[in-house]
């Protein structure tokens, strides 16, 4: 008998027999489950391992960020770029407080505004600030941003700092307006903001650019907005959040395109801050400008893009965990509320304002 009939004449019995079949049966079954487990838990040790990955990266962002925010040392501008810094916009606002803060770290200002009696009022405050022991140099430069061309601002800006070691540059002119339809906001508005926010923050870092080039050394700041790096869009606010995009791109290329010449050049977001622009009611979640000038100085030299107080920082990290579409829908209908009360000259928009009533009025009403 052959090994295959003999095969056969055992196994047979065995298999028509229901008793083992049902045995047979629950093995089978048992194996499955055995397997399916085996699949489950190679499925969760996967997904613990990817849990714990995500976990330690994000603890490693926030030490970074703590690092960052409260222990990394600032550079030492004076030594490190050159003693003389130029500002835009060095009248008002944000540009106003980085040029006293950076008097008080010792570097001589060339001041650079529209009004002639601000420029003389700015300097003044700076030279009495300082007092006689931290005297600074300062000049001004009396230019119109956005009356004057690309040959004015260049030719202005180049008699100004030739013979200074220019080291930092701060680009804090800006022209903004309150929500607006796109096609409401009138064509000389659109022009000021363009000319001002992207043509003529064009001309004065390509003037300044080759002064820093012979030195090999030199930091630029061009002061940016949440509008375009942080918010999804900005509705009704259209021209202003695309020309301070502009703004964020063209710094990022300056910075590659001439750092082994020694030059950071760097776009800072500043989310909501106390300003004449603004309008807004220092707080919490709103920060004066002193306190802005303070920490952004801290900043100058690193990131490319960074926004350097830290509540904004916090803010932005919130932001960007919300769904695109519910910040959109957030924005749109606090801008409509302010539009409405631009339209009616509603005299809560000529005096400053806390920024919780703005949200709590645009979203459950008067």
């Amino acid at each position: 008998m052959s090994f295959h009939s003999l095969s056969v004449y055992i196994l047979n019995p065995l298999v028509k027999n229901p008793l083992l079949r049902n045995l047979s049966f629950v093995f089978r079954i048992q194996e499955n489950v055995l397997l399916s487990m085996e699949i489950q838990d190679s499925i969760l040790i996967a997904v613990s391992g990817l849990g714990f990955v995500i976990l330690i990266k994000q603890m490693f962002i926030f030490l970074k960020g703590v690092r960052v925010m409260f222990l990394r040392p600032p550079k030492n501008l004076k030594k490190q770029y050159g003693s003389w810094a130029i500002i835009t916009g060095s009248t008002d606002g944000i540009g106003k407080a980085l040029a006293f803060e950076l008097a008080s770290e010792g570097l001589n200002l060339v001041l650079v505004g529209r009004n002639p009696s601000k420029l003389e009022a700015t300097s003044n405050e700076i030279q009495a600030r300082n007092g006689e022991n931290k005297q600074v140099q300062i000049k001004t430069i009396l230019l119109d941003l956005a009356r004057s061309n690309r040959e004015e601002i260049s030719r202005e800006i180049g008699d100004a700092i030739q013979g200074l070691d220019v080291g930092v540059l701060i680009n804090s002119a800006g022209v903004a307006y309150y929500p607006t339809y796109f096609h409401e906001v009138g064509q000389e508005l659109i022009d000021s903001v363009i000319k001002v926010n992207a043509e003529a923050a064009t001309w004065v870092n390509r003037a300044v650019i080759p002064v820093m080039m012979r030195k090999k050394k030199g930091a630029i700041v061009n002061i940016g907005s949440a509008s375009s790096a942080v918010f999804p869009s900005y509705p009704l606010v259209t021209v202003y959040a695309s020309t301070k995009a502009y703004l964020e791109m063209l710094s990022r290329c300056i910075n590659l395109e001439y750092k082994h010449h020694g030059i950071d050049s760097q776009c800072q977001i500043p989310l909501f801050v106390a300003t004449k622009m603004t309008r807004l009611e220092s707080s919490f979640l709103v920060s004066s400008t002193e306190m802005y000038a303070k920490e952004s100085i801290r900043r100058i030299g690193y990131e490319q893009l960074c926004a350097p107080f830290w509540m904004h920082s916090l803010q932005w990290s919130i932001l960007q965990a919300l769904p695109d579409s519910v910040v959109d829908w957030l924005l749109l209908r606090i801008h409509n509320f302010l539009r409405k009360k631009g339209l009616e000259n509603d005299p809560l928009l000529n005096q400053e304002i806390c920024v919780y009533d703005i949200l709590c009025l645009a979203l459950f009403g008067d």
